[in-house]
């Protein structure tokens, strides 16, 4: 069989780095490490040496011990297989044939209303109307209707709108990567301003508003920053203060916004994952039209099936893999991962795309438990070089369950190779090579666990861990069930690791240390930016959790400066998937590890894939 070497893409550029972080959840010790409780460098390494003693004398019996000891290291799986007949019921069939006649006929009425509103209604109004249709996660059934309308809002004149319609314009352009807001240089200033906001300054550098829903604006549309960008800066530290000063006292669903947005701006939130809300929100306060409501109901229950469905697969495929019986000291979390990938793309039409990126993030949890919870040193290195060849039959030296792991990993890119087109298929030497990267990113993080290293600066840290968290592979494999418009010059983009996916790494791996630091100093860990940052500079915890902070949000600057970079010429679809995986991670990472504690999504999993709207027909 030939070696993975000769299956790479010829036009990739990636180069295999050392590992020092991981997406799923924050680093923990890998479990010979943790179960010894060794807390130095000297008595880990004896226990290594022990160890590979005993693995070569009695590879069965150490095998097994270890398996037991790893029962019960994660909670189990909340669902089991609550979705496993959603795909065979005839009732469902009747009823989303029935909520598809109706909501066709609502689509043409809303449609018309869209077109309608350029004459009928003020910018203000059509600004909310397009918002709306947005948080509703209605926009994709009106793609034309609402590039249309933005082309025309972007010519506006906003010189004499008030403060909060100039946020919500520039916010929704910018969201849909119009360059909006021109950049000019003043004599007086030594930085580049955007020039529609200067007119509402005041003598003290504050803003001129004090109304909630224009502060919300305002705070919103500036986490859409770049760099250089010095009056957004201003604006949210300035709309912050101003809206927890007012949180106490507003009323109505002003808290639950308010505080929502102090956690997560609007502009990095998951809007499949607040949907529902919207939808009762709206209709409790009146301010869209019945039709509309109407349709965002229908639309949800349609969607629902589709994805009920789609999970009632991919819990089929999980159970062969069989994570309770055979490898326990995996998490058992397909619903998660499902719910995740919703956050990437919701829409029906990207069924197929989502159930493979389902299986990949899905897999990625697997190889990250097995080198982070159950092998040892001596079997990391095999099971990466099994993976390197692509090739079951040089892990015979490896115990049961990893064999067993490796052989259901090997056959699941078989499923998805033959999910694909005959023309497509070339797809998976992208995702290959990526599986190899990560493999190999994973094994050197064993290996700097093994000698306690901490890199010595946080510039040192992110070169060797922007692999290891797992966003470049995901970044390729959300291409990968994409139709006719991921192609093969998108798939060399991706697999460069771009600035925008580089953007994105960084990202994920500051949230999950600024979530993950202290409870990690009670176990060996493999060092964390925040411990590099104190090394470097020397400083507290404190100060240090401050500055990660700081470059994170410098971050989220890069990011959108490239997905506003009219260099990229990619098809927004492909990188709005980009997108989404950068805002899935603020979702699962927010104040702690979402995925990993799994009943903490129990309610957004409910609410989203299995209560659904009682609707008349």
């Amino acid at each position: 069989m030939a070696t993975f070497s000769s299956f790479r893409p010829q036009h990739c550029s990636c180069h295999i780095v050392a590992a020092g972080s991981r997406l799923l959840r924050p680093r923990r010790s890998i479990s010979w490490r943790r179960r010894r409780q060794q807390h130095t460098t000297l008595q880990c390494r004896q226990w290594q040496q022990d160890s590979a003693e005993r693995t070569r004398h009695h590879p069965d019996d150490e095998a097994d011990s270890r398996l037991s000891q790893s029962t019960g290291i994660f909670h189990p799986s909340i669902w089991r297989g609550f979705f496993i007949g959603y795909d065979s019921n005839p009732e469902s069939s009747s009823q989303q044939q029935a909520w598809m006649d109706r909501a066709d006929k609502l689509k043409e009425e809303v449609a018309q209303m869209i077109v309608a509103s350029s004459t009928a209604c003020g910018l203000h109004d059509r600004l909310l109307f397009i918002d709306a249709l947005e948080r509703l996660c209605l926009d994709h059934l009106f793609g034309e209707e609402i590039n249309a309308a933005l082309s025309q809002i972007e010519a506006a004149d906003v010189s004499d709108c008030d403060l909060g319609t100039v946020a919500l314009w520039f916010y929704l352009l910018r969201k849909h990567r119009f360059c909006v807001s021109p950049v000019l240089i003043f004599e007086n200033f030594d930085a580049i301003i955007p020039d529609v906001f200067v007119r509402f300054r005041n003598k003290e550098g504050g803003f001129l508003l004090n109304n909630p829903i224009d502060l919300l604006n305002l705070y919103n549309a500036a986490h859409l920053r770049t760099h250089g960008e010095l009056i957004l800066d201003e604006a949210i530290i300035f709309t912050r203060r101003r809206l927890e000063m007012m949180l106490p006292s507003v009323e109505g669903s002003f808290p639950r916004e308010i505080k929502s947005t102090l956690e997560i701006p609007l502009p990095r939130r998951v809007r499949i994952y607040e949907s529902k809300y919207y939808i009762s929100a709206y209709e409790k306060d009146a301010t869209l039209h019945e039709k509309v409501l109407q349709l965002a109901k229908l639309n949800s229950n349609i969607m629902q099936l589709h994805h009920q469905q789609e999970l009632s697969v991919l819990t089929r495929w999980w159970e062969d893999i069989k994570i309770e019986s055979m490898l326990p000291f995996a998490r058992d979390r397909i619903v998660e991962c499902f719910l995740w990938i919703l956050g990437v793309y919701f829409e029906p039409c990207h069924s197929r795309a989502r159930i493979i990126l389902t299986m990949i993030i899905a897999i990625v949890t697997l190889l990250d438990d097995i080198y982070d919870s159950y092998g040892s040193p001596e079997e990391c290195d095999i099971l990466t070089n099994c993976i390197e060849s692509w090739d079951r039959k040089a892990a015979h030296d490896l115990p049961e369950c990893m064999r067993f792991a490796l052989g259901k990993i090997l056959d699941s890119y078989e499923t998805i190779t033959n999910m694909l087109h005959q023309e497509e298929k070339y797809r998976m030497l992208y995702l290959r090579y990526f599986t190899v990267d990560l493999v190999r990113s994973f094994n050197m993080e064993v290996k700097m666990l093994q000698e306690g290293y901490i890199p010595k600066s946080v510039e040192e840290h992110l070169k060797v861990s922007l692999r290891t968290g797992g966003c470049p592979i995901l970044s390729c494999a959300s291409f990968v069930g994409m139709h006719d418009i991921a192609t093969t010059e998108c798939f060399d983009w991706v697999s460069s690791v771009p600035k925008l996916v580089q953007a994105l790494s960084i990202i994920l791996r500051l949230v999950d240390d600024l979530q993950s630091y202290e409870r990690e100093q009670l176990i060996p860990h493999v060092a964390s930016t925040i411990a590099s940052y104190m090394k470097e500079h020397g400083v507290s915890i404190e100060v240090a959790r401050e500055k990660i902070h700081t470059l994170k949000e410098e971050s989220w600057k890069d990011f959108n400066s490239e997905w506003l970079n009219p260099n990229t010429a990619y098809p927004k679809q492909l990188l709005e998937r980009i997108f989404n995986l950068a805002r899935t991670m603020e979702f699962m990472y927010n104040q702690e590890d979402n995925f990993t504690n799994c009943w903490k999504l129990k309610d957004t999993v409910h609410s989203l894939l299995a209560e659904r709207f009682t609707i008349p027909i």
